[in-house]
């Protein structure tokens, strides 16, 4: 089942009716639609690309575990306002996780970070992703380089350096995987594991989030080479891809990302339950039809193409 918020026109007029029965009644009261409220669910924070002219937040996605916001998967550039539109609090979330340190998968971490330090969080906050190379820091290095005692925010280093005070502390780990999935995190019915994914040079995961028993499976961003990420996604209840780029891509778009055919073989040889599609570009935006279409040749489940603040239950 696939939740959508009220439109603005169903809140105003909601709240005109109410408004007659509860006068003082705020239209702002109604708009927000909590993703979740019982089981399991997934929320996609941010549909889109690194182009802002597609008008989505970029890449982002929470899980909802009986209306607690759990687990957030990557914090791409919008989708730190997404997550307060959800009704999500920084002080519920017990692990963020990476895919890759591209901007349009991280820009809005530190403003995730620092509306934390306002939500009166306590716990640990356990922040797992991939190592480095030439080109990208190692997510240890990344989260050091905003909060640590020579970082950009190193206002905020009391949430990150060791003996300082400071209401929690970030505990940034990085995650050397291959195509055998690694379990990684476990705190009570969440458990994580994850692949190494081709990204061009990019150092990349694809996860897997377990919970009540459910999976959920992210791609990330991906070319689809290997066999990791189908043994990572084998049976999922819900498998989110990227629709980046559309069939016959070729050059550096195809070196980076996965077409509809791939996409639709690696969730047939998966046996997937359900797809859902998202990292949705102006390349691929309006040929939702032919995307559709190669899919179908190979996977035969259900697909759903995703917006922002979409909430799909896991059933």
């Amino acid at each position: 089942m696939k939740l959508r918020r009220i439109s603005r026109l169903q809140a105003f007029a909601l709240a005109f009716v109410v408004g007659g029965i509860l006068p003082g009644f705020r239209a702002t009261a109604v708009v927000a639609q909590q993703c979740g409220a019982s089981g399991i669910a997934l929320q996609v924070l941010g549909s889109g690309g690194p182009e802002l002219q597609d008008k989505r937040a970029m890449s982002s996605y929470l899980i909802w575990v009986n209306g607690q916001a759990r687990v957030l998967v990557d914090v791409g550039g919008g989708s730190a306002l997404r997550f307060g539109q959800s009704g999500a609090q920084m002080s519920q979330l017990q692990v963020i996780l990476f895919s890759h340190l591209h901007v349009d998968h991280s820009g809005d971490f530190p403003a995730l970070i620092k509306s934390s330090w306002f939500e009166d969080r306590k716990d640990a906050l356990p922040i797992y992703g991939p190592p480095g190379n030439d080109y990208f820091p190692a997510t240890t290095e990344f989260v050091t380089g905003f909060f640590g005692d020579h970082g950009v925010y190193r206002y905020l280093s009391e949430l990150l350096v060791s003996g300082e005070e400071g209401s929690y502390k970030m505990q940034p780990y990085d995650v050397l995987a291959e195509a055998t999935p690694v379990a990684v995190f476990r705190n009570g019915d969440i458990a994580t594991s994850a692949v190494r994914v081709i990204h061009g040079g990019v150092p990349a995961l694809a996860w897997r989030v377990a919970t009540g028993g459910k999976t959920i499976v992210f791609s990330g961003d991906t070319n689809g080479d290997g066999e990791g990420l189908p043994r990572l996604a084998a049976n999922a209840d819900l498998f989110v891809a990227h629709n980046a780029v559309p069939e016959g891509a070729t050059g550096i778009e195809r070196r980076l990302h996965m077409p509809p055919s791939v996409i639709g073989q690696i969730a047939a040889e998966a046996h997937v339950k359900k797809l859902v599609l998202s990292h949705r570009m102006l390349r691929t935006l309006g040929k939702e039809e032919q995307t559709l279409g190669e899919i179908k040749k190979r996977y035969t489940g259900p697909v759903e193409f995703a917006d922002d603040l979409d909430c799909f239950a896991v059933n």
